[in-house]
Order: structure tokens, then sequence, then C-alpha cells
């Protein structure tokens, strides 16, 4: 019993108090506003072409994919181009499909996506792609 009681005063002894520890400065993080600058619709459409050029393999594909569209903007013909030929050379035929799906989901309507699809027809067919529209017009 007394054993106890006197591993009871020490672990009671070696632990700080409440008060201790309230008494601690508490050290805030502060974020500072981003120093830089907004990037050009033409910067960013150069940055996704030499991206999608330099693509080894799907992952890298399908990343640079998801970080274009994940932006406030509808990527440019060029980068939707070098998106689908990156697509194609890594032989992945439904990633360039979607490639046009995704176009069609950032416009704001049909005839933008039908602008894109007129303009990148020659482009589809060296690459003979078939959008879904195609496949299953009504």
């Amino acid at each position: 019993m007394r054993s106890q009681i006197v591993s009871t005063v020490l672990r009671t002894a070696a632990r700080p108090s409440l008060a201790t520890r309230s008494a601690r400065p508490t050290a805030f993080a502060l974020r500072a506003a981003s120093g830089h600058a907004q990037e050009s619709f033409e910067s960013f459409s150069e940055r996704y072409v030499e991206f999608f050029k330099n693509a080894e393999d799907l992952f890298e594909v399908q990343r640079g994919l998801n970080n274009c569209f994940a932006h406030d903007l509808v990527p440019s013909p060029a980068v939707v181009e070098a998106a689908v030929r990156a697509a194609r050379r890594v032989n992945d035929y439904a990633t360039a499909i979607r490639v046009f799906e995704g176009v069609k989901e950032k416009v704001e309507n049909k005839s933008q996506y039908e602008a894109y699809v007129q303009e990148l027809k020659p482009l589809r067919e060296e690459l003979g792609l078939v959008l879904k529209e195609e496949l299953y017009s009504s």
C-alpha cells in the first residue's frame, strides 16, 4: 500500500500541472497571401502543351488531364490536341475520347463544344477517334 502511495505521488510530481500547461504561450501559424501573379491563358496553354508533349506514361497523361481540367477555364484547342496525342501515344484510346467528354463538360453551351469538335476533326480522323455522339447519334 505504501508503495502505491509513493508511486502515485511520484507520477503526480512528474506530470506538469494543468495551470502550467495553460500558461505556455501558443504559437499560431499565419499564412500570408500568395505573392504569385495570376497565370495568363497563353502561358497556361503553353505549359500544358509542353507537359503533354513530354508525358511518357498513362499515369502522367491522366495526372496532367486532372490538373488541367481542375482550373476554372476551358483548355485551348492546342492543349486538347496535345492531350489527345499524348493519350494515343501511350496507347489509351479511352482517355483520348474522355478528353473530348471533359471539354463537353467544361464549355458553357453546345455550340462551343461543336466548335471544338469541328476544329479538331482532322486530328480525330488522323488518330481514328470516334466520339460518343457519332456512335450513338439519334
